[in-house]
């Protein structure tokens, strides 16, 4: 499957914002949004006006880097969430994008990015109910308990989690002690921390 190979700092500045792909150096000085925040190319300085067209390419191009998809991916959630009954479209998509597991292990701490999540997610180091799941796409649903694998519990980048400090959305819940998370409910509009403008990107499928 074709994926960006590219640098990953180099999406926050086309963006104009901050998508915390990189963990803990998206914090630190060594960010290159905050040494360097604009966009790249050799002709940035000389764009012109951005259409309402490209206000909403430019947000869905925002997402879906935030979240690590490319466009048949990133469109198949927005279809799911066009055929859910309640709720509006746009706050919908961006549920079933937080539900992800590559994502959920990431809100959870135990990735520091969402990159490094579905990689542990890859390598089989995750379970859901107590089964093992190598799909970073997977949804979880409200009461499914999520834990790294009791046979790599031991491995030092696991051990280090008992220290580290997550601030935990109020849809999940992590015990640093036994390493097992639980999904309490279902994620809502205020639980996403990205400044997002999902109504541009349900208008530019709407076309």
């Amino acid at each position: 499957m074709a994926k960006y190979v590219g640098a990953d700092c180099r999406l926050c500045r086309r963006e104009g914002c901050k998508l915390f792909l990189k963990g803990e150096r998206c914090l630190s000085g060594k960010c290159s949004f905050d040494r360097r925040a604009k966009v790249p190319g050799v002709h940035a300085d000389t764009r012109k006006r951005t259409s309402n067209y490209g206000l909403q390419l430019r947000e869905k191009q925002k997402v879906k880097r935030a979240y690590g998809l490319l466009e048949k991916q990133f469109k198949k959630y927005y279809e799911m969430a066009e055929k859910q009954k309640c709720g509006k479209v746009g706050e919908n998509m961006l549920s079933f994008l937080e539900r992800r597991l590559d994502n959920v292990v990431y809100r959870m701490g135990i990735g520091a990015s969402r990159d490094e999540s579905r990689q542990r997610v890859n390598h089989g180091h995750i379970t859901v109910n107590g089964k093992r799941v190598n799909i970073p796409s997977y949804l979880v649903k409200v009461d499914d308990v999520i834990s790294i694998k009791e046979s790599k519990k031991d491995k030092a980048i696991f051990k280090e989690l008992k220290d580290v400090k997550v601030i935990l959305p109020k849809w999940l819940e992590f015990d640093l002690n036994t390493l097992t998370g639980k999904v309490i409910a279902l994620p809502q509009r205020d639980d996403i921390d990205l400044n997002i403008q999902e109504h541009l990107i349900v208008e530019l499928y709407s076309k």
